[in-house]
């Protein structure tokens, strides 16, 4: 510990020899804890002369039923529908969910972070801004319910909900080979974020099992953003040998890829296919209709609001890592006029 700073209840755990947890329901009151382990942990906090603050002192007290939510782009249909899961299942459960936006901003991340432990929130469910476990060591030191979707962070250990990004851009990827397609592209997104990885990865091992070569040249980077796809699409496009089809690695590039396709006046699936990674309610009213990997939202929602109520009711319990399965479903912008 550094003498320079105040100590945290981190250091109070390794003092007594237990967990953070065990140190946040001593300090709380609230469960039942060993009057062995009751008098280490008030022996660490007597010699360190820690001071609970105000969040971890009433963690789980004034505001037991609010729970936070905090996402990364409040503008994507696909967190829209998760958002509606998790408040079903927490609403059923007495509770109320408190949601915030960071817009892919890890300093608006901190923030809204900041303003929920004040809020003195139950726990929290995030769709992680950054790539690094580091910014999320307080959530967890405080000993705040975290489940984190979508995306997660390299070596974050705590309960996840996740879709098996790999599976369902392979079987994209597999459809347009089986279509007949040969030179084929890929929006992708940024390479540190785990989403975006795992997504080329699907796109590398379909090729790979058709025989068909990876060139560097067909994967465009987008920013998971339209104005990104739109950007990526227009690199593909513009190749000397542009590619008869293409796998967008979400729906919000997809959107502008679409953008790009139609100012060059070409013909969808004729001229080029297109698939994308997530559906959107309005996919099928597009002309033509998109195919599209599906991932089930409203369930990674509930899902995620399942484990945090767990987590919330049985601090200690071991971590989960829960990985749903995607759906492809094919419509017009692949095979061509559906009615």
């Amino acid at each position: 510990m550094n003498k320079s700073s105040p100590p945290t209840i981190k250091d109070v755990a390794l003092k007594a020899g237990v967990s953070t947890a065990t140190v946040s329901r001593v300090i709380s009151g609230r469960e039942k804890v060993s009057p062995a382990l009751i008098d280490q942990v008030n022996q660490a906090i007597e010699e360190l002369q820690y001071r609970p603050s105000r969040v971890a002192r009433n963690l789980r007290v004034r505001k037991a039923n609010t729970v936070g939510l905090l996402v990364s782009d409040i503008q994507n249909p696909f967190f829209t529908s998760i958002m509606r899961g998790i408040q079903d299942t927490l609403l059923a459960k007495g509770y109320v969910l408190l949601a915030a936006n960071s817009d892919e901003d890890e300093d608006q991340e901190r923030i809204h972070i900041e303003t929920l432990l004040a809020e003195e929130v139950a726990g929290i469910i995030l769709a992680p801004a950054s790539t690094s476990a580091r910014n999320y060591a307080d959530l967890i030191e405080q000993g705040v319910g975290l489940v984190i979707i979508d995306r997660i962070p390299d070596r974050l250990k705590v309960d996840s909900v996740l879709v098996d990004n790999t599976a369902g851009a392979r079987s994209a990827v597999e459809h347009l080979i089986s279509l007949g397609h040969r030179r084929i592209g890929i929006i992708a997104g940024r390479e540190h974020i785990s989403t975006a990885t795992l997504r080329l990865e699907g796109y590398r091992f379909a090729l790979q099992d058709a025989g068909l070569p990876f060139d560097p040249e067909l994967v465009s980077i987008g920013d998971f953003r339209q104005e990104g796809g739109y950007q990526a699409m227009n690199a593909l496009l513009n190749l000397a040998e542009p590619p008869t089809a293409v796998f967008s690695s979400n729906n919000v590039m997809t959107l502008g890829a679409l953008q790009a396709i139609h100012e060059k006046c070409l013909k969808i699936p004729d001229e080029i296919a297109l698939v994308s990674f997530d559906d959107m309610p309005w996919a099928a009213s597009l002309q033509p209709p998109l195919s599209a990997v599906a991932q089930p939202t409203y369930e990674i929602g509930t899902t995620a609001a399942r484990l945090l109520l767990e987590r919330v009711n049985e601090p200690e319990r071991s971590t989960r890592r829960v990985i749903l399965e995607s759906e492809l479903i094919v419509r017009g912008s692949t095979v061509g006029p559906n009615c």
